[in-house]
């Protein structure tokens, strides 16, 4: 786990390891060639929300910054909206949704907290 040893960011630290759950729950998800999109797209979703995590860490500007993070809030909604559906048509157990839905509202909680908190900053200066 080279890429999280630099990082001291709760944020960071979530949305990675949220991802390669994502990663790692995909694959073990047995489906047909045509319920392969609804594995793809909570794939695409979860994987998304560390990826501009990550893009917000150089963020050009706050406003950058926010427009990342934003992103990232509604990719996780998406991500949820998906993990969702993997349990109501029973591709998830309730103990794997459970466990999985938790991490991505904790998730949503830390970007809802960091836009918050750098608005209010941007507002400040």
């Amino acid at each position: 786990m080279s890429y999280l040893q630099n990082s001291n960011s709760p944020l960071t630290r979530k949305s990675y390891l949220f991802a390669t759950r994502v990663v790692k729950m995909v694959k073990c998800v047995k489906c047909s060639p045509q319920e392969y999109g609804m594995l793809n797209q909570v794939f695409r979703s979860g994987t998304a929300i560390g990826a501009l995590v990550s893009e917000a860490v150089y963020a050009q500007s706050a406003a950058d910054f926010i427009n990342k993070l934003s992103i990232a809030l509604k990719e996780c909604n998406e991500t949820l909206y998906w993990l969702n559906i993997l349990h109501d048509t029973e591709y998830m157990s309730n103990e794997q949704f459970d466990s999985m839905a938790n991490d991505c509202q904790e998730l949503l909680a830390l970007l809802i907290a960091s836009i918050k908190t750098t608005k209010q900053d941007k507002e400040i200066k």
